[in-house]
């Protein structure tokens, strides 16, 4: 027998272009304060990494060491994106693993230094939240920081899309590891930065 659905997600989104054409990407969910107090940077990290596996049905690979990370071809030394070593931060109830980008396919070459991905999570007595966030990053895709209408189009239809999917069933995922629930999801759209929808 399916489980039952017990309570309703929403989902806060945003994907945007900003005027210098480098990706800016927020989604987050609100939860209880108790799932907020086991919500630490280092299960957000692993708890992705699980999803992304299960999402590209094993054909991505996050590889972690104490250089980096890097998410590869499964089977191969291929790194689609690669990041410099997590960085753990905590400031005014704030959690956050940060990885900065540091190269990749996926990445326009003069650009490797250039982006972070990021996982908060903030907790207070009513309730917390945590957000994922792609900052800066400047895809191959578009190909420089003047993209045309076609790349931008391209970028929006398949890299863009996966990484949206793949951070909703994320969320959607870690609510219920951390709430015991499983839940129907409901997308909002936030405007938090000003900038070209992607």
């Amino acid at each position: 027998m399916a489980e039952p659905l017990q309570h309703e997600l929403e989902i806060c989104c945003q994907q945007i272009l900003l005027p210098d054409s480098s990706v800016y990407s927020v989604q987050w969910i609100d939860i209880p304060a108790e799932a907020a107090l086991r919500a630490t940077p280092t299960f957000l990290l692993e708890h992705y990494f699980k999803v992304v596996r299960r999402c590209t049905l094993g054909l991505i690979t996050p590889v972690q060491d104490p250089s980096g990370v890097e998410f590869r071809i499964t089977g191969t030394r291929c790194a689609l994106l690669a990041f410099s070593a997590a960085r753990f931060e905590e400031d005014r109830g704030t959690q956050a693993a940060h990885l900065c980008i540091s190269g990749g396919l996926l990445v326009q070459p003069g650009e490797c230094d250039s982006g972070m991905f990021s996982l908060l999570s903030a907790a207070g007595t009513e309730g917390g939240r945590v957000t994922v966030q792609l900052s800066d990053y400047c895809p191959l895709l578009l190909g420089s920081r003047n993209p045309s209408r076609l790349r931008k189009l391209c970028y929006g239809m398949t890299q863009s899309f996966f990484h949206k999917v793949v951070t909703f069933r994320y969320l959607a995922s870690l609510f219920r590891a951390l709430c015991g629930v499983k839940a129907r999801v409901a997308v909002r759209n936030v405007a938090v930065r000003q900038g070209t929808d992607i």
